[in-house]
């Protein structure tokens, strides 16, 4: 079972699009284990991003994400990964497909609404940014038998 962190970024925050966006996960049938909703201070933020750090567009992220509050989840299910970024849709809202997130919600590639760990990996780093082991809940969804 794969594992993941999601992030409603300060625009869907203050569009009120947190339940709308967990909807999906939840109609999906992912686990969300874990929910924290904060203000990420630069430190925090720069830990998040570092893997961009030195590129042309790490500064403006770092100001995006610590811009307004933020939902942090941590997500698991079946091949997530990759089923939950095809629902995000495409980084740029302009090219993202009718139907996903981005391309239902967002406005601009600056401001995408939501954020998802990219592989395995970066789900491990990026999940211990914002929660500690003991915060994030395991069990099994009793309807997954249905889905």
């Amino acid at each position: 079972m794969e594992k993941m962190l999601v992030l409603i970024k300060p625009d869907g925050v203050a569009r009120g699009l947190m339940g709308k966006i967990m909807s999906r996960i939840e109609d999906k049938g992912f686990i969300i284990g874990a929910m924290k909703m904060l203000h990420a201070d630069r430190k925090l933020a720069e830990e998040l991003y570092l893997p961009h750090k030195g590129k042309g567009f790490y500064e403006p992220l770092v100001d995006y994400i610590t811009s307004g509050p933020i939902l942090a989840l941590v997500l698991s299910g079946e091949n997530l990964i990759a089923q939950v970024r095809a629902m995000m849709g495409a980084t740029d809202p302009g090219k993202a497909a009718p139907g996903s997130i981005r391309g239902d919600f967002g406005v601009r590639i600056e401001h995408n609404i939501i954020h998802g760990s990219d592989s395995p990996e970066s789900a491990d780093r990026e999940i211990a940014v914002f929660f500690k082991e003991t915060e994030i809940m395991v069990y099994k969804n009793t309807a997954a038998a249905w889905l």
